[in-house]
């Protein structure tokens, strides 16, 4: 029943025209700057992320960047929520992928990729990329499975509308494994910039002025199945549209040093992130295992 009534509730949210979704959004967004203010949601987390990476700003500046991030985290999540019922035709019109061209070519001539992302921008609509490729070519994500099971199962739902497939992260090795044995050609999402568990750090590296702990299982994964590694740079360039543009990373990641294609994802995600800050996650708690540089 809890499904059912969820669902329905997205997919009305999903009907609305764009004009009137981001009404709702801008109602929405003041509904939320209250609550944040007044009852201070998640208020200690978003200033002591923003003023943490960005010690050169102001007080001013920072605060403006929370009242940019909370509009924008709102027209996101209602953006999101499109998914479930947006057509193939206006998705491709709104999310533009640039260079794909370049990537089909890989693909085509046999090469897999593994495509870094960040939570940046709206890395949901990135899911239509299969809309673009040759549909020989196996689209996967790599996701984090939410505890809420109903959740869980609408979203893995709305992101598999396009041809992507959903691969929950704990299967990741076993999954790339398979696609590599039954010499499938494909190209796999990894959002790369989430916290390790404690124990699970191996590495530490330099992100947005903190000592960060680092996920490194997807360089592993590109060097042991000679996959090439490129990053999804998203811009937005209006309310409701992007582009992202496909950026190869190294030319021979195999020759790098270990730590060095994630080091180089961390550099691609840093630049895109102080060019547009707002649309960066600053609502979760990023930095929870890491060093704040200050404290060095």
């Amino acid at each position: 029943m809890t499904y059912h009534l969820l669902s329905f509730f997205i997919r009305l949210l999903s009907c609305l025209p764009f004009g009137v979704l981001y009404i709702l959004s801008d109602f929405l967004y003041f509904l939320y700057y209250v609550v944040y203010y007044v009852i201070r949601y998640r208020r200690e987390v978003v200033r002591k992320n923003l003023t943490e990476s960005f010690p050169e700003k102001s007080e001013q500046e920072i605060k403006l960047i929370e009242k940019k991030f909370y509009h924008f985290f709102v027209d996101n999540t209602l953006e999101g929520c499109k998914l479930a019922t947006i057509s193939h035709k206006e998705i491709s019109r709104r999310m533009v992928f640039t260079n794909i061209e370049d990537v089909n070519t890989v693909l085509m001539g046999g090469k897999s990729i593994a495509l870094y992302l960040g939570h940046y921008g709206n890395w949901e609509w990135c899911s239509s990329i299969p809309l673009h490729l040759d549909k020989t070519v196996t689209s996967a994500q790599i996701y984090h499975k939410l505890r809420n099971e109903n959740m869980d199962r609408l979203i893995l739902h709305d992101r598999e509308r396009m041809g992507a497939i959903c691969v929950e992260m704990r299967k990741t090795a076993r999954y790339v494994n398979e696609l590599a044995n039954t010499g499938k050609v494909s190209i796999i999402g990894f959002i790369a910039d989430q916290s390790p568990r404690k124990k699970e750090v191996r590495h530490f590296l330099q992100f947005l002025n903190h000592n960060v702990p680092v996920l490194t299982g997807t360089e592993k994964i590109v060097k042991h199945y000679g996959l090439e590694a490129w990053f999804l740079d998203i811009r937005r360039l209006k309310r409701g549209y992007y582009e992202a543009k496909f950026v190869k990373m190294h030319d021979a990641p195999n020759t790098l040093p270990d730590f060095e294609l994630t080091a180089i994802y961390f550099q691609m995600l840093e630049r895109c992130i102080k060019y547009c800050p707002e649309m960066y996650l600053w609502s979760h708690r990023r930095f929870k295992h890491a060093l704040y540089s200050e404290n060095q």
